[in-house]
């Protein structure tokens, strides 16, 4: 089965995992490197912090994060599909503008500015749901866009509002759109168990199996090798 990483890594100094905190060309580039070689596919850049509770930097500094770091992956490895995490039309423009065509991995849920900009160019557009898997009919979306669907985990409301949206993911696979799957060290894993974003690498590896099961294409993670080991796991159970 083809199934993709998506590599993690953030130009933010307050993203939830540390360990995904990257700064300067050099420290960027050795991630992209390692995340290639660990079996990612996407390169997933984040310049402003969205976990719950942060604080959003303005649209200047988020630029002035993001743009160095895409720069530098280019410039190192031109071909690496890269996608931009961001909730703003004006950075999606400039990114696809500057560094030509890149995904656009959104967690607000949507806008028309950003439709807007994802039409124009033509570039995948990660859809966050949020938790609503009820994709209304009426949304134009769902038949003039690239689409990639994401349940949204770390973005419903809580963590029993994330479980139940985990067990009734197998739904949007009626949509025929590649789903992503993102519960990479969240606080869905380490809050009932108790653990950190640190120490919560084992669980995170059991959801993704789950995911797998219940129709994740893309894997969005901070552990490129260890998810590659699952996925060829999963798709050893998977030969008939």
């Amino acid at each position: 089965m083809d199934i993709q990483i998506m590599a993690i890594g953030n130009v933010t100094p307050d993203s939830f995992y540390a360990a995904s905190r990257l700064s300067g060309p050099d420290s960027i580039v050795s991630w992209a490197q390692e995340a290639i070689e660990g079996g990612a596919s996407i390169l997933d850049i984040g310049a402003c912090s969205t976990r719950p509770g942060s604080d959003p930097v303005d649209s200047a500094d988020e630029w002035e994060r993001l743009a160095p770091a895409l720069e530098a992956i280019r410039g190192a490895m031109p071909d690496v599909p890269i996608s931009v995490d961001t909730f703003r039309a004006e950075i999606a423009r400039k990114a696809i503008e500057q560094f030509g065509p890149l995904t656009i991995n959104d967690i607000s849920g949507g806008s028309e500015a950003m439709y807007e900009v994802v039409r124009t160019y033509g570039v995948p557009y990660i859809w966050t749901l949020r938790g609503d898997l009820e994709l209304p009919s009426q949304h134009p979306e769902m038949n003039d866009m690239d689409l990639i669907l994401d349940p949204g985990f770390g973005f419903i409301g809580s963590v029993e509002k994330d479980y139940a949206c985990l067990r009734q993911m197998d739904r949007l696979r009626d949509y025929g759109r590649p789903i992503l799957v993102g519960v990479s060290r969240k606080s869905m894993i380490y809050k009932p168990l108790g653990l950190t974003p640190e120490t919560s690498l084992t669980p995170t590896m059991a959801l993704q199996l789950y995911a797998l099961e219940h129709g994740a294409t893309i894997l969005r993670t901070h552990d490129t090798r260890a998810t590659r080991d699952i996925i060829t796991l999963y798709n050893q159970l998977c030969i008939s």
